[in-house]
């Protein structure tokens, strides 16, 4: 199965982002590089809207990714909740 992956530049804003993708998928891993951290994870993985606002404190908009966004990997289905990545059929 192949990985899927987002990859955020390495800072301040993506730090909980990243902490709640590691909590909501227990597959995925972190794997920093310079100026950017990259988070794979086998055939799947849900980015969820209400992970990252209980760890910064503040409503946020998923929108706010792109932001901070460098590439992803896989099949996207995004709403106003979730973003998921998939290999899946």
């Amino acid at each position: 199965m192949s990985n899927v992956f987002i990859a955020f530049q390495a800072n301040e804003d993506t730090r909980p982002i990243v902490e709640a993708i590691l909590a909501d998928n227990p597959e995925a891993q972190a794997e920093d590089q310079p100026a950017m951290v990259r988070v794979f994870a086998p055939g799947h993985m849900t980015i969820n809207r209400s992970s990252i606002e209980d760890l910064i404190g503040r409503d946020f908009d998923l929108q706010e990714l792109h932001i901070n966004l460098i590439t992803l990997s896989g099949h996207v289905e995004e709403d106003e909740e979730r973003l998921t990545l998939s290999w899946d059929a």
